[in-house]
C-alpha cells in the first residue's frame, strides 16, 4: 500500500490549499492510498522561529514523513514566494528527508503573476532536502477554486483535471520505482 504525505504550507485555516489537500487526500482514497496531511500551522510558532530542531513536536511529522513514499507540498503564493511558515518547517527536517521520494509541489496564488514561484522559489529548497524526483507541480488561481456550502472545495474543470493527472503521474511514478527495487 503507499504511503504519501501531504504538507499544507498555510498559516491559516480554512484555505483553498489545504482544501486543495483535502480534495487531492479524497481523490487518492478513491485509489485506496493512504494519504496523510500535516499542516505546518499545526506545530508550535516558537519551535518554528526560534530554529528548534529538537522540538519534540516535530518527531512524529519527521516520522510520518520518513515511512512516506510520496510527498504533496501545497502552499498559499504571497508576493511571489511560499510562506514564511512553510519555509521555517522546512528548515527543521532532516537534510536527506526527501530523498528516494517523489514529490509533488502545489500553489495557490491570486495571479498567474507568480506560476514560476514553484520552479524557482520551493523546488530548490525540495532539491536541497534530497528530493530527486519532483513533478512540475500544479498552480492554481484563486479563481479556479470555490467553497462549497459543505466546507470542501469545487475546482475548476481546467484546474480539477491537471490536478487529477499530476495525482495519477504521483502514483504511477512511485509504484514504477518500487518495481525496479524489486528487480
Amino acid at each position: 500500500m503507499l504511503n504519501i504525505v501531504a504538507i499544507a504550507g498555510t498559516p491559516s485555516h480554512p484555505s483553498r490549499a489545504y482544501g486543495i489537500l483535502e480534495y487531492s487526500q479524497k481523490v487518492l482514497q478513491i485509489e485506496g492510498i493512504y494519504t496523510h496531511i500535516l499542516s505546518v500551522r499545526d506545530f508550535p510558532a516558537e519551535d518554528l522561529v526560534l530554529g528548534r530542531y529538537n522540538s519534540p513536536s516535530l518527531e512524529n511529522a519527521v516520522e510520518i514523513m520518513k515511512k512516506a513514499d510520496g510527498v504533496i507540498i501545497c502552499t498559499p503564493i504571497y508576493k511571489a514566494a511560499y510562506t514564511g511558515v512553510l519555509k521555517a518547517f522546512l528548515d527543521l527536517l532532516p537534510q536527506d528527508i526527501l530523498q528516494n521520494k517523489v514529490v509533488l509541489p502545489i500553489g495557490v496564488g491570486g495571479t498567474i503573476a507568480h506560476l514560476l514561484t514553484i520552479n524557482y522559489a520551493l523546488k530548490p529548497v525540495l532539491c536541497a532536502l534530497g528530493a530527486q524526483h519532483t513533478l512540475s507541480g500544479v498552480y492554481a488561481l484563486d479563481k479556479q477554486i470555490q467553497w462549497q456550502t459543505d466546507g470542501s472545495v469545487l475546482l475548476d474543470e481546467e484546474i480539477d483535471e491537471r490536478l487529477k493527472k499530476s495525482l495519477h503521474e504521483l502514483v504511477k511514478i512511485i509504484q514504477n520505482s518500487r518495481q525496479m527495487a524489486i528487480l
